[in-house]
C-alpha cells in the first residue's frame, strides 16, 4: 500500500448496541437504578465479570473513577502512602490525590515494567500499591503479590490497558484486591467514556457500591451479600460516579468481540514487532514469559539515538503518514513523571532515561497486516534516513 493507514478511528460498534439504545431512547429509561432488576448496567456488571472470572464487578464513570473509588473502599486513612508506577498516566496519581492520598513513585526500567528492587525498597513505606499494567505491559506479578501479601498490603491493579491480557493463564486485573478497567474510546471495549472494577470481596465491592451513587436502598439492586450493604448504608459518602445504561448498551455487545480482538491485536503486533526489531536503531522488549497480552498498540526503545536525532526520526515518520509519540520528549506528555505538577517528584533517573528514548505508536485491531506491514516499514526507513544505513559485518 502507497498510504499511512488511518490508526485513530474506531472499529464500528456492533449493529446489537444500535437497537438496544433506540430501545433505551424510546423508553426514556437511562438511569441504572430505574429498573427493579436487569438494567443495562446491571447486566454488563454480571457479563463482564463472568468473562474474566471475577465475583462482582461495578460499572462506574470512568477507570480513574473506579481507581479513586478502590482506594476509598479500602479505608485508608488521610495522606497514606500509595505505591504507583513511575511509567504510568497522569491520571493514577491524580486518583491517589483525589482519594486524599500520597502518591510514591516507583522506578521502571527499558521493559517498561516496574523495577523489583526499587519496589521492594519502597513497599515499606506504603499503606497500598496500584500497578498500572501501561500500554498492557505486565509487571511480575508473582513477585509483587509476594512481596504485598507478606506484607499485608493491598493490591489494585490499574488495567485500564489490559483487557483481555492474562498472566499464566489467568486474567489481569483478577489477581489483585481489586481490578479497574477503561471503556475510553481507545480502548478495546469502546464506549467513549467509562469504567468498571472487579473482585471477589464482597465487603470491598460493597463499600465501593455505596459511594458510586447507590443512595438509600438502591444496593439492594447489587448481586453482593446484603449483610456487607447493611454494614455501610449511610456511613460512607456518595462520590456518585455510576455509568448510565446507554453506555452499557454500548459495550455489551462488544464483549463478544473482545477474543477476536485481542488475538488481531497481538498478531498485528508481533508482526510490526518482528520488522522492528530487524534494524539496529529499534528495539521492542519481550513480553515476560508468564504474560499473554492484547495490545491495541506498539512501544519500543530508540537505541543509542541522541536527541536531535530522536526528534528527526519522529519527524521522518511523521513525514511518511505515522505518528510517533516519544513519551519524555514532550513538555506536556502526561505520562512523563516530570509533568505532574500537582505532585512532588523525585528523581528517577532509570524511568527518565526510559522514557527518553520509549515511542509509542497506535496499532489497532482492526489493522491487516499490509497496514501493519506499511507502518513497520515507514519506521525503520524513518531510523535508516538519520542513522543512515547499518554497515555490514566485516566492511
Amino acid at each position: 500500500m502507497t498510504q499511512a493507514p488511518n490508526v485513530y478511528d474506531a472499529e464500528p460498534i456492533p449493529a446489537a448496541a444500535l437497537v438496544a439504545v433506540q430501545d433505551l431512547l424510546n423508553s426514556g429509561d437511562l438511569f441504572r437504578y430505574t429498573a427493579a432488576a436487569n438494567a443495562p448496567v446491571t447486566l454488563l456488571e454480571q457479563e463482564f465479570a463472568q468473562m474474566l472470572g471475577a465475583r462482582f464487578a461495578l460499572a462506574v464513570s470512568s477507570c480513574s473513577a473506579a481507581l479513586f473509588l478502590s482506594l476509598k473502599a479500602l479505608g485508608l486513612p488521610r495522606d497514606a502512602r500509595v505505591m504507583i508506577p513511575a511509567f504510568t498516566f497522569g491520571a493514577v496519581p491524580s486518583a491517589v490525590v483525589h482519594a486524599d492520598c500520597i502518591p510514591v513513585l516507583a522506578e521502571c526500567g527499558d521493559n517498561y515494567r516496574i523495577d523489583m528492587d526499587d519496589f521492594a525498597a519502597k513497599l515499606p513505606e506504603v499503606q497500598a500499591v496500584i500497578i498500572s499494567h501501561m500500554r498492557g505491559h505486565t509487571s511480575d506479578m508473582d513477585a509483587i503479590m509476594a512481596l504485598c501479601d507478606a506484607a499485608q498490603i493491598p493490591v489494585i491493579e490499574d488495567a485500564a490497558h489490559s483487557i483481555g491480557t492474562t498472566w499464566h493463564g489467568r486474567n489481569i486485573g483478577t489477581i489483585g484486591a481489586i481490578g479497574c478497567f477503561s471503556f475510553q474510546s481507545y480502548k478495546l471495549l469502546n464506549a467513549g467514556e467509562g469504567g468498571i472494577m472487579v473482585s471477589d470481596d464482597p465487603d470491598l465491592i460493597a463499600r465501593a457500591v455505596i459511594m458510586s451513587g447507590a443512595y438509600e436502598h438502591n444496593w439492594q439492586k447489587h448481586p453482593v451479600l446484603q449483610d456487607a450493604f447493611a454494614r455501610w448504608q449511610n456511613k460512607l459518602p456518595l462520590y456518585n460516579q455510576r455509568l448510565g445504561n446507554l453506555s452499557a448498551a454500548v459495550i455489551r455487545p462488544q464483549l463478544g468481540e473482545l477474543p477476536r480482538r485481542v488475538r488481531d491485536g497481538l498478531r498485528n503486533h508481533d508482526h510490526v514487532a518482528a520488522r522492528l526489531n530487524a534494524s539496529p536503531y529499534l528495539h521492542v522488549p519481550p513480553a515476560l514469559a508468564p504474560e499473554r497480552r492484547a495490545p491495541d498498540s506498539i512501544q519500543f526503545n530508540l537505541v543509542d539515538l541522541t536527541p536531535d536525532e530522536t526528534q528527526a526520526f519522529a519527524a521522518a515518520a511523521a513525514a511518511r503518514g505515522v505518528k510517533v509519540q516519544v513519551f519524555g520528549q514532550s513538555s506536556d506528555n502526561a505520562r512523563a513523571f516530570w509533568n505532574w505538577q500537582f505532585i512532588e517528584t523525585p528523581d528517577l533517573p532509570k524511568t527518565r532515561a526510559m522514557l527518553m528514548k520509549a515511542c509509542d505508536v497506535r496499532l489497532p485491531a482492526r489493522l491487516s497486516l499490509d497496514e501493519c506491514s506499511y507502518i513497520a516499514t515507514a519506521l525503520t526507513d524513518s531510523a535508516t534516513a538519520v542513522m543512515g544505513s547499518p554497515r555490514a559485518f566485516g566492511t
